[in-house]
Formats: C-alpha cells, structure tokens, sequence
C-alpha cells in the first residue's frame, strides 16, 4: 500500500490525486472502494481542501460505476480498538499489537488508516485473515454496506 504524494497546488493537485487513483483502480479492478468519511469534528485547516479531494474522487468513481462505501473515521477507530474515540496513535498501536505490523514514518498513520478500512471491508464479508472481537466488529455496523453488498451478489450472479 502506497500513499500518492504530489507536488502541484490546487487543482492541478486535485487532478493528479483523482489520476493516481484511478490508474490504481484500472490495475486493481476493485470491486468496491472504501473510503474515511469527513470527520466534521475536527478544527483542522485543511477540512475545504479536504473536502474537495473527496468530492473529486467520489465523483471520478462513479462515473466509472466503481461503488463507494464510506467509513465514518469513529467506526475506524472503533474497528481497530473497540473505542470510536481513539487517537490516531492508539489505533496504530492498537493494530501492530494485534498484527505484528509495524507503520514508521511519514505518513505511517494514514497508511494504516487504509489497511484498517481494507480489513473492516474483508470482515464484514467474513474473509478477513484476522479475528476481531465482538466490540470492534459492532464497528461495521454503523456502515452502509449497501453498495457493496450490490456488487458482491451481481458478481456471484454473473459466476454462476
């Protein structure tokens, strides 16, 4: 898992973000995506730019029919630890407690954000590799599953 790293500024940076992703999708062929939501709590600076990378890229997605499941950033936490309230450190440490994983330097912290939203995904279609207790799994279902669980029954139509 890489994280996308661009040097341009506004919507040259938006473009080449929505690019990266999707030339990731076109080699991956995803049968869903899963994304953090907006955490409307935060009082962080960035909450517009933000706010704009994922509307372009949501966007980017559906017009490639590539469902978009959205993960409110407490059901992350909670998923990792078993509190929706947790720090990004206390859910780092938490999964290399569990895992034996370990993320270091920049940008460790979003790197593990995404394996945990690959691994809510692969548990609640019970093919995670992991066991995850009871607490932590209530996490999922604070999320609509809804696009994905389309997905997942057209492919198995389209098998048998």
């Amino acid at each position: 898992m890489d994280t996308i790293a661009v040097a341009e500024k506004g919507a040259e940076r938006l473009t080449s973000i929505r690019d990266a992703v999707m030339l990731a999708c076109r080699e991956h062929r995803p049968d869903v995506v899963i994304l953090e939501g907006y955490s409307f709590a935060s009082r962080n600076s960035q909450a517009h730019s933000i706010g704009e990378l994922g509307g372009v890229v949501r966007v980017a997605l559906h017009e490639e029919c590539i469902p978009v499941v959205i993960v409110p950033p407490s059901s992350r936490a909670k998923f990792a630890t078993g509190r929706g309230n947790a720090s990004k450190m206390e859910v780092v440490s938490a999964v290399s407690a569990k895992t034996g994983l370990v993320w270091t330097g920049k940008g460790a912290d979003d790197i593990c954000d995404a394996w945990i939203l690959e691994q809510m995904g692969l548990a609640q279609f019970e093919i995670s590799e992991y066991s995850w207790p009871k607490q932590n799994m209530a996490a999922l279902a604070a999320v609509d599953w809804s696009h994905a669980i389309r997905k997942v029954e057209s492919t198995n139509e389209l098998q048998n």
